[in-house]
């Protein structure tokens, strides 16, 4: 199923983040922990890569090993970072060939070392041309990333959503959000791209806080803020404890409660394949969700 139908009703829709696992110990632990996330019938799972594209091939392999096993829609992420025009097309065939419908679209992080994003040879600067280049090839299903709080590498908040509208005039159909922990930031956003006539669904990412250090370290590479009230509640107890991560997992209940309250279309767990976290959460808020957990 495509993304064009998975948000066509009114009920809010469940989707998840993983990435490829370094060791076979950590692929038999996320599959474990996979069972937990298919209890509550997501609508698709999506699979990263590497900075540089460094597990591109394990992403595919990935995506297809999780469809056939949990026979959950599974979604590949692909990026511009060190690629041609022909290694993407050549990526975009293995992805069809390995049963995908529908990809996750981005411009990706400059590489290790580079403090500016470096498009390859004969490759994308920017997303939206990603998207059209997709559009021309292929009838996936395309998501792209928004940015509540604005892209760090663009300083001009309103450019940013100028560049969002232009990923999504290039054929995109679906927004994941970067992670935020303001709701204030993800309206704020909503309101400004439905203002310049962005009508596709804007599905917040959300991000668990159970190891603050760790995701302070993510909030720092992408430019999001955790908030003040928040980071001290956190920082009372020692870093990845049991506390620590029933504070952080309290809270993100009850920001996705507000959310859900306030009729977005989704919610996007990025899970760093702890699947255990991203069931309990999903657990507390399987009242909005028009099914239920076997």
């Amino acid at each position: 199923m495509k993304f064009q139908q998975m948000y066509q009703d009114e009920n809010p829709v469940l989707s998840v983040e993983i990435f490829p696992p370094r060791t076979k110990k950590g692929v038999t632990l996320l599959f474990n922990e996979l069972k937990h996330v298919k209890r509550h019938h997501p609508a698709f799972i999506s699979v990263t890569y590497g900075a540089g594209g460094t597990t591109r091939d394990r992403t595919l392999e990935l995506v297809q090993q999780v469809k056939e096993r949990t026979a959950v829609e599974t979604v590949p992420h692909l990026t511009c970072v060190g690629a041609s025009k022909a290694d993407l097309a050549t990526y975009l065939e293995a992805a069809i060939n390995r049963g995908a419908e529908n990809i996750v679209a981005l411009r990706g992080d400059p590489s290790q070392g580079e403090i500016e994003f470096q498009p390859a040879v004969d490759g994308f600067s920017h997303a939206n041309e990603l998207v059209a280049f997709i559009r021309q090839r292929t009838d996936l299903g395309i998501a792209v990333a928004g940015y509540p709080e604005g892209h760090q590498e663009c300083k001009d908040w309103n450019k940013d959503i100028e560049h969002l509208k232009r990923k999504v005039d290039a054929g995109a159909h679906l927004v994941l959000t970067q992670l935020f922990y303001n709701n204030a930031d993800y309206f704020r956003f909503r309101e400004a791209a439905t203002k310049v006539g962005i009508k596709v669904p804007i599905v917040p990412g959300i991000l668990p806080i159970v190891k603050f250090s760790q995701v302070q370290r993510i909030t720092t590479l992408c430019g999001a803020t955790i908030p003040k009230e928040l980071t001290e509640k956190l920082i009372v107890h020692p870093d990845n404890s049991q506390a620590q991560r029933e504070e952080g997992l309290a809270y993100a209940m009850e920001q996705c409660r507000e959310l859900l309250d306030n009729d977005v279309p989704g919610l996007h767990i990025f899970s760093l394949n702890n699947g255990h976290i991203t069931s309990r959460l999903v657990d507390a808020l399987s009242a909005y969700f028009n099914h239920n957990v076997t």
